[in-house]
């Protein structure tokens, strides 16, 4: 299926690893241009070549509209904005999470999505196919004991791209949130770990609980992600705006 991406500008925050590392790649292997910017300078360094790249804390705003400033300079515009940065925050009860890492958790995964919105829409109003994705979770859909933090950032996260569509529908820009499952990689399975220390179980009996409230019992992996990212920004998903799209394999619950 051609998506018809070659040539075009993308910006993808946290792109060195993980997610957002399968993003950066499949849209280089349609042919589109790319920008991103990660803390990982390691990761980074092995991206493939012709990718602008930066080393930039996305809870640093003025680090960051840098960054959008100058990945648009080099790409000439940009066409799609995927907002991938996140950070887990912590696993706790509530009475025992600080006000500090609660800040770190919705700055990283919710502010950060407003400042690029805020510095790229002006030139996304200028692209014939324009789109932002932004990474939420099924955290944001169904909540998440002992997570408050991120699951709460997570739900902001569906607040602004519905409101964002609303607002730029008008312009012809796109604005869809992607809702990741239990994603395999290194993210998940610290998460896995922090709540079984935290609950005094072993981490196979957390995995087996989490995996009961998904109908299809594997895990997500990031390419699928990243598929489902190319369709909406390619000219295939014109009319798709203002979603929650879940990649979950039906996640019901999260425990």
């Amino acid at each position: 299926m051609d998506l018809q991406l070659q040539g075009h500008r993308v910006i993808i925050t946290a792109g060195a690893n993980g997610i957002g590392r399968a993003i950066v790649e499949a849209f280089l292997a349609e042919g589109a241009r790319v920008a991103t910017c990660d803390i990982d300078t390691e990761g980074l360094s092995t991206l493939p070549e012709g990718v602008f790249q930066a080393r930039v804390d996305v809870g640093d705003a003025e680090a960051l509209r840098g960054f959008i400033d100058q990945a648009a300079e080099w790409l000439g515009g940009i066409d799609c904005l995927v907002n991938n940065a996140g950070i887990a925050g912590p696993t706790a009860r509530v009475e025992d999470v600080d006000l500090a890492a609660w800040e770190q958790t919705v700055g990283i995964c919710l502010t950060s999505q407003f400042v690029t919105c805020n510095r790229a829409v002006p030139l996304l109003r200028k692209s014939e196919n324009a789109s932002i994705i932004n990474l939420s979770s099924v955290a944001g859909r169904v909540g998440f004991k002992m997570r408050s933090p991120y699951a709460a950032a997570k739900w902001g996260v569906i607040g602004l791209t519905k409101s964002l569509s609303i607002e730029l529908g008008p312009d012809d820009i796109r604005v869809n949130a992607i809702l990741p499952g239990l994603v395999a990689g290194d993210r998940q399975r610290r998460v896995l770990e922090a709540k079984a220390q935290v609950q005094g179980r072993p981490v196979l009996d957390i995995e087996e609980e989490a995996f009961s409230f998904t109908s299809i019992r594997h895990y997500v992996t990031p390419q699928q992600i990243a598929d489902q990212i190319l369709f909406l920004a390619s000219p295939r998903g014109a009319t798709i705006s203002g979603q929650a799209i879940s990649v979950c394999g039906d996640t019901r619950m999260l425990a």
